[in-house]
């Protein structure tokens, strides 16, 4: 399910793995590099100091050679119930600092992930963030299908 406000995405989903896996998969680089591009990405880079002040940054490489590169500063880890965190494009410093919070609860068939994107600077940017995490959050689903 996805729902949009002026500025803020939350989209939910219920991913084939316990909340320990899920929130692993959310924040070990390792993981990361599995899922978190929108699908034909590759993610070349992914560095993640994974404490409360800590910063990560992801660098998505399209089929075409182009780099996207998003940082942030992680603002909460209360593993595995929730993250919130910071998140900034050095493509487009135009956008700001918006804030991601991902709360992981166990249900039957295995965790459900609520997302909220906020602080989006227009309805643009909430349409292609969509795009964006929708297509991430099938890769991390297959991962577990």
């Amino acid at each position: 399910m996805t729902t949009q406000t002026a500025g803020t995405l939350k989209i939910t989903r219920v991913i084939a793995a316990d909340p320990e896996t899920v929130f692993d998969a959310w924040t070990q680089p390792e993981h990361i590099k599995k899922w978190s591009a929108p699908e034909g990405m590759d993610i070349p880079v992914s560095d993640v100091d994974l404490t409360v002040g800590g910063r990560f940054h992801l660098q998505m490489r399209n089929a075409e050679g182009g780099m996207h590169n998003a940082r942030g500063i992680y603002r909460e880890i209360d593993r595995p119930g929730r993250l919130v965190y910071s998140w900034a494009w050095d493509e487009h410093p135009d956008h700001g600092e918006s804030l991601i919070t991902v709360e992981f609860k166990a249900v039957d068939g295995g965790t459900e992930v609520t997302m909220v994107h906020s602080g989006l600077p227009d309805e643009k940017s909430v349409t292609d963030h969509e795009g964006g995490w929708t297509s991430c959050l099938n890769r991390l689903e297959g991962l577990y299908a």
